[in-house]
């Protein structure tokens, strides 16, 4: 296998080794979504690291201590910051886990400049992006999910903020309430998303989450857990509800290598090219004049330069002059054949004297 050549991945290597949870919790304004993605800091995955696009991280306690958070100050920062984290120098820092907040804050300034860069291309200040511009957008956008909840392999929280709801704005069916879907996809790249609400239980108002869209067997859609709840909450209910095989806290070793071993293929052995130079020593060496060689090159060849003969041509000469050789070795050699012939001229000389 040459240096460049890149190495092939081991399937039976990238068999799951490790659970994680990677959630969306959506709710207004209030209802304490970023103390929740805090709590992640002690559910025993690691270091967190949140990506604060609003900006609010600083009033969490334990920030820069407990758990990182870096401020976004601008929406196009927030994938290079996630490369660093991932694959760049914040490798070093051993991050466990990851937490994304806001989402719709994220999303909303983006879609923004989309939609003024089509007013000012168009001049037209109620225009709107098309199908096919919108479709666009939101492939780019959707690289950041992909980057944390897919590529990163931690455990991760999206959070999403949507508007309050009253009475009126709520809708019932056979699995509870009607999911609002967000225009990013969002509920593609979980695998649960909760909805956190302030609601009046016993008197108390307390804080409700409740599962609207899973792909867990731990978790039903509908299923609720009420009051302070911490993320570690819901890595428990996962343990005993799934009885999973995989552990949270520590990968299982890998017991095939990651990449595989490319076989060496049988070599076969080329034999080394001729030069005409060691064509004409050959022929030397066994009676013959380079002049013959010329000859040949003319007649079989086409080519009265015997040094613009191709590696082939060279080679179809020595076939013949080898053949040549192998005859000539059954009788007598050039040399003998040249005195002979000298002698045969000389004897009809004198022949022709005594005449």
């Amino acid at each position: 296998m040459s240096n460049n050549a890149k190495p092939k991945v081991n399937p039976l290597s990238r068999r799951p080794r490790q659970q994680r949870l990677v959630m969306a919790v959506r709710g207004g304004a209030g209802v304490g979504k970023s103390h929740f993605i805090r709590s992640m800091s002690e559910a025993g995955l690691g270091r967190l690291c949140i990506f604060d696009v609003e900006r609010k991280a600083r009033l969490l306690k334990g920030v820069g201590a407990q758990f990182d958070a870096f401020e976004i100050e601008h929406p196009d920062e927030l994938p290079d910051f996630i490369d660093w984290a991932l694959t760049g120098e914040g490798r070093e820092q051993n991050y466990g886990c990851f937490a994304l907040d806001s989402w719709a804050s994220y999303f909303s300034a983006k879609h923004s400049e989309m939609v003024s860069a089509v007013r000012e291309r168009t001049g037209d200040p109620l225009a709107q992006p098309s199908a096919e511009e919108l479709a666009a957008d939101q492939m780019v956008l959707q690289g950041v999910l992909r980057r944390l909840c897919i590529e990163s392999g931690k455990s991760v929280v999206i959070v999403d903020q949507i508007p309050a709801k009253g009475k009126e704005a709520k809708e019932d069916n056979e699995v509870g309430r009607v999911l609002p879907m967000t225009a990013s996809g969002l509920e593609y790249f979980v695998d649960i998303m909760v909805e956190v609400s302030l609601q009046e239980r016993d008197g108390e108002i307390t804080r409700v989450f409740q599962i609207v869209k899973s792909n867990s067997s731990a978790f039903e859609v509908g299923f609720e857990m009420s009051g302070d709840i911490s993320f570690k909450d819901f890595l428990d209910h996962m343990r005993g509800e799934a009885a999973l095989d995989l552990a949270f806290e520590k990968p299982a070793p890998v017991e095939v290598p990651e990449v595989l071993e490319e076989k060496p293929s049988r070599l076969s052995i080329v034999p080394p090219q001729m030069t005409i130079q060691e064509l004409i020593a050959k022929a030397e060496a066994h009676g013959f004049k380079q002049a013959d060689i010329v000859t040949g090159a003319k007649l079989y060849h086409n080519q009265p330069n015997i040094f613009r003969l191709s590696p082939d041509e060279i080679a179809d000469l020595d076939r013949r002059i080898t053949a040549r050789i192998e005859k000539m070795q059954q009788g007598a050699t050039p040399k003998q054949e040249a005195a002979s012939a000298a002698s045969g001229k000389a004897q009809s000389a004198r022949t022709l004297k005594r005449a």
